[in-house]
């Protein structure tokens, strides 16, 4: 896991107050092409799975996206399909470790092609 200082997330809660959190960076561009193309998420679904990975909450990711929060759950449901898990921790384990995996290769000299879908 890569903490990178400087820009910030503020979280309101319900309280009324704000905490600043540094951002974190899991994965890199390259990896969540990986974990995308592995598990054949749609690039909705991969930018969901990249803010739940991120510790935003499913009402936080509609607003950020101007979806419908039924719209998030629908999503994640597909995903969880798709990665074969349950729960949020679960896909976060999961693509941490194929990430790895990924990393693994290259470091074994072993070619990785992955597919641009942007």
């Amino acid at each position: 896991m890569q903490q990178l200082p400087g820009p910030t997330t503020e979280i309101v809660g319900k309280g009324g107050f704000q905490d600043k959190l540094p951002k974190v960076i899991l994965l890199d561009r390259k990896q969540w092409l990986y974990v995308q193309n592995r598990y054949h998420l749609t690039p909705r679904e991969r930018q969901i799975a990249e803010l739940i990975c991120q510790g935003l909450r499913n009402g936080n990711i509609a607003k950020s996206l101007h979806i419908r929060p039924g719209t998030v759950k629908t999503h994640i449901r597909n995903i969880y399909r798709k990665v074969r898990v349950e729960n949020k921790i679960s896909m976060l384990l999961t693509f941490l470790t194929k990430a790895s995996e990924l990393s693994d290769q290259y470091d074994r000299g072993i070619p990785v092609r992955i597919a641009e879908s942007e």
